[in-house]
This record gives structure tokens, sequence and C-alpha cells, in this order.
């Protein structure tokens, strides 16, 4: 995080005339002793920056510094750059900004060719688009949020919460988050929110319990068996290691993987279809079965 909040920190100033250390404090959610000692790493750098006391000054950058692209390689670079596009999918507000400036000091990049990060689905809806950004924004401010969320159940209702934060883990986002209405934190799936609110209401930060601060929801772990079809092996490896798939001698295919029981885990296997049978748990393969049939009972 210090190195690109340095790079950041000379990006500002880039564009700036002057910026207040309390100003960069805030932005970075550090200490201003922090954005002191970051001052004096540029400095010891080579990079011409000072302060000016009064009303109007600040911190600087003397007139007609550029960046020296020769303080990083090609690969650091190209990593930077492709870090700060993934921020543009964030709304991140000078995302743009930085990529602009860094990429005529770096001519040789084509991040802004070869990548784009979207983290919404195909059928988003217009006010679903901007999902993201409005709970990243009520995180950085400190506002409660309100929204429709649907549960594990299928049950539709209203929820205001505090939001702590944002978690991506096994190709889905998640907030954590304080429900008011459950007077506990709380994990809800991102594609489940709909209708996005901020409220007009601060929240002080609570501690986050140990049980919340996981990368995904808490669910009992099963291990998992299926035999399937060579016709879906590209869906379990877009889902699974490849560690945890065999070829089998008579041409089908094993998966043997350890996940938590949950809804997505009965909808992937009956998204196979006829070309995977559920070998273990036993639990699991009557589940699928009663759930074959009534989908049977339909056509």
């Amino acid at each position: 995080m210090k190195i690109s909040r340095l790079l950041e920190t000379v990006t500002l100033l880039l564009n700036r005339e002057a910026v207040t250390a309390r100003e960069l404090a805030e932005r970075f959610g550090v200490s201003m002793r922090t954005i002191y000692r970051d001052i004096e790493v540029l400095s010891l750098a080579g990079v011409p920056v000072y302060t000016n006391r009064g009303s109007n000054g600040g911190i600087s950058l003397l007139e007609n510094y550029t960046l020296n692209k020769a303080l990083l390689s090609k690969e650091e670079s190209e990593s930077l750059l492709l870090a700060i596009k993934a921020l543009g999918a964030t709304s991140y507000p000078e995302a743009d900004a930085i990529m602009d400036k860094l990429g005529s000091v770096f001519k040789g990049s084509k991040v802004h060719d070869w990548v784009l990060v979207d983290f919404e689905g195909w059928s988003s809806k217009a006010n679903e688009q901007d999902r993201f950004s409005t709970i990243r924004d009520a995180i950085i401010s400190k506002r409660i949020i309100s929204f429709d969320y649907v549960n594990a159940h299928g049950d539709t209702g209203n929820r205001s919460v505090e939001p702590d934060k944002l978690i991506f883990n096994a190709s889905t986002w998640y907030l954590v988050a304080y429900c008011l209405k459950r007077a506990a934190h709380r994990m809800f799936r991102l594609s489940r929110i709909k209708n996005v609110q901020i409220l007009d209401q601060h929240f002080v930060e609570r501690e986050i319990p140990e049980h919340a601060k996981g990368s995904s929801p808490r669910a009992p772990l099963v291990g998992l068996k299926l035999r399937c079809d060579e016709k879906v092996l590209s869906r379990l490896y877009d889902n699974f290691d490849g560690e945890c798939i065999s070829k089998h001698d008579d041409g089908s295919y094993g998966l043997a993987v350890t996940v938590p029981e949950e809804e997505w885990v009965y909808g992937f296997i009956l998204s196979l279809g006829g070309y995977a049978e559920v070998l273990a748990p036993a639990h699991v393969r009557e589940i699928i079965k009663v759930r074959a049939q009534e989908i049977t009972k339909k056509y």
C-alpha cells in the first residue's frame, strides 16, 4: 500500500499546485505523521517535493517536474497501470486522470488497450450498475445505506446497514455490514442487493467480530465427489482448481473438492444436467435426486 500511496501522492502533486498534509491524511486514512514520513521518503528518492507554511501553503512539487519512468521497470509500470485500471472499474474518482498522467509517462504500456475490468454482470440493469461505487462511497463517508435484499430462502426485504467493507471471494462480491434490523454484523452477497440508497445518517465504526471477518459466508463444509462427462469438463475448470479434477479410465472425469454446503452447490450440480452424478456425500446425492424429480414433474 505504501508504494501506491506514494505514487498517488506524486500524481496528485503533478495535477495541483499544492495539497495539505491533512487532506492527504484524510484521503488515505492515515495520520499526518505518516504523510510527513512519506514526504521525507519522496525527498530522499530524489522527488523535488517541498512544503510551504501559511494560509495558501501546503505540499508542492517544483515546477516542470516530471516523473522519471526509469524509477520503475517495464513490468512494474505495467502492473501499476493495471492496478489503477482496476480501480477505475470501482468508479474511483481520480482513476482516469491518474491513467492519463501515468499513461503518458509509460508510453510503451498497452494496458489502455488490452484490459477492461467490469464488476457487473451482463444483465445488470441501469440502477444496479453503480451499486459497487455507491456502497464504496458510503463506506468511505461512514454513512448508512438501505437496500432491498433477497436472502438464501428467496425472501425479499429492506435492510438498513452500516457498511464496513467489500470482499471478493470465489468469483463473488460480498458486503460486510452491521445490520440495524438484526443488531449484528452480516455478510450480504452483492448480486442480491438491489436499489441501494445512501441515507443522511452517519455512523461510528464498530469492531467487526471474528466470525464476520472471513472472506466468505460461514457454512458447513462438505466433501463433494462427482463423476462427470467430458462435455462439462470446461465447467469444472471454470469453478475449481485443476488438482481437484482427475480423469478415469472410462474417459469420464472425477471432481473431489471440499466446499461450503450452500445453495450455489446444488445449483451448480443441477446446471450440469445429465452429464454429472453425485457420488458423495449421500445426503447431497439425495437432495439432487429430489430436486431433479421436481424439475421433471414440470415438463
